[in-house]
């Protein structure tokens, strides 16, 4: 009985695993343990990170530390980091190979035949509204159709070598570089963020009075019939060259979420874009910039679009191989069930990490603005949902309103920059 009592006395062995391994081992059944801890414990749902659900990570900006641009900002997203600069260069009309065919004909010529009928008699008619004019209507769409048309915004992403594991020296730009640079691209055309106004290089021609035309021409005899008044003088402007904003992001860490950092270093960036005062030199035919700084002036963008990720993590682990199809009646009735005993099924985390990216299929992206500088109402610039279909209008309303706090949040981080 002695060796018998001396085996039971000796401890056993416990197999436990540390966190770092189990996480690594069972990444989904790591997480969903946090999320929904077991009900004696009393613990509140929480993720592995140990924020909240609709908790964002810590996010800060600095603007100018690039000195050879026009304008700089790093922006860091807990662990994910990018860096953007804003080169500008001039791009002139006579380069534009489709300028002669885009640009607007003259104002002598807007009652021609090429112009329609209808905006010909809106000219014409003494009782048509200011705002039915041709040039009223359309001032809006032709700074938008100068921008696309000419691409005067150039954005490009690139993923550093480092930044990720999974990205190595010499590999060619990866689907997630292009796919963001796309996107950037797309929302900067629809938000109409930059000002065409404030791309164009004008030439205003000298408005001579009728002596002064008459003295210029002695020597050619020549009858000129000169503008009268600022209205005359508007009419001869030309534009003779564009500014072209090459917009440049470096993601040097990511860590889940690269868009929301890229396009916040953009807006960053952006804000802190300076251009120089650019005229026409005539006796050279060439653009003159100034040197003062004191002159140059910075951008006037047109609001403050915000955007903030999302991730849909569920319980299922096979959610993402399941068929989607239309439930039947016993699984929606199984669906009711498990809300009633409060076993949840899913979880909308917001700014995601690459751990959490890793285990979620479907993403929402929800990029946000407020009228009149953020006292207005928020108004929805962009919502995009991708990859599943659990999340629901309810769920998204709810994401909007999380989404106008962040947009209060990053606009008090850009104004201390």
């Amino acid at each position: 009985m002695a060796p018998a009592a001396a085996a039971a006395a000796q401890p056993t062995t416990s197999l436990t695993l540390p966190p770092s391994q189990f996480a690594r081992l069972q990444p989904h059944a790591y997480l969903l343990a946090h999320l929904s801890p077991p009900p004696s414990s009393h613990q509140p749902s929480i993720r592995a990170n140990g924020r909240a659900t609709s908790q964002f990570r810590v996010t800060s900006a600095n603007t100018g530390s690039l000195t050879h641009t026009n304008g700089s900002a790093v922006v860091r997203l807990g662990d994910t980091t990018a860096v953007c600069g804003v080169r500008a260069e001039i791009l002139h009309t006579e380069d534009i190979a489709s300028w002669s065919v885009s640009r607007p004909p003259p104002a002598s010529s807007s009652s021609s035949s090429s112009t329609p009928a209808n905006k010909r008699r809106k000219l014409t008619d003494p009782t048509a509204k200011p705002s039915e004019t041709p040039d009223d209507n359309n001032e809006e769409d032709n700074d938008e159709s100068h921008i696309q048309d000419f691409n005067l915004l150039v954005p490009n992403l690139s993923l550093s070598t480092g930044c990720a594991p999974g990205f190595i020296p010499g590999a060619p730009p990866s689907a997630l570089a292009q796919s963001l640079s796309h996107q950037i691209l797309t929302l900067l055309h629809s938000t109409r963020l930059v000002r065409a106004e404030d791309l164009r290089i004008w030439y205003q021609p000298p408005n001579l009075g009728p002596e002064e035309l008459e003295r210029h021409n002695e020597s050619e005899q020549m009858d000129v019939d000169a503008p009268q008044g600022e209205a005359g003088a508007e009419k001869n402007r030309e534009i003779k060259a564009f500014w072209v904003l090459y917009i440049d992001v470096m993601i040097v860490s990511l860590a889940g979420n690269p868009f929301d950092a890229a396009w916040a270093a953009v807006l960053a960036a952006l804000r802190d874009t300076k251009l120089p005062r650019a005229w026409w030199d005539v006796d050279n035919e060439m653009v003159v910039c100034s040197d003062a700084i004191s002159e140059s002036r910075k951008l006037s963008l047109q609001g403050l679009p915000v955007s903030s990720s999302f991730a849909v993590f569920e319980a299922d682990a096979a959610s993402g191989w399941r068929a989607e199809v239309i439930p039947d009646a016993e699984e929606e009735r199984e669906l009711d069930d498990s809300s009633r005993k409060g076993n949840q099924r899913r979880w909308i985390l917001a700014d995601p990490d690459g751990y959490e990216e890793g285990l979620s299929q479907e993403r929402v992206c929800v990029v946000v603005d407020k009228e009149q500088g953020g006292k207005g109402k928020t108004v929805v610039v962009k919502l995009e949902k991708n990859g599943g279909w659990a999340a629901d209008a309810k769920e998204l309303k709810a994401l909007v309103d999380i989404s106008a706090q962040r947009w209060e949040d990053i606009k008090q981080i850009l104004e201390q920059c």
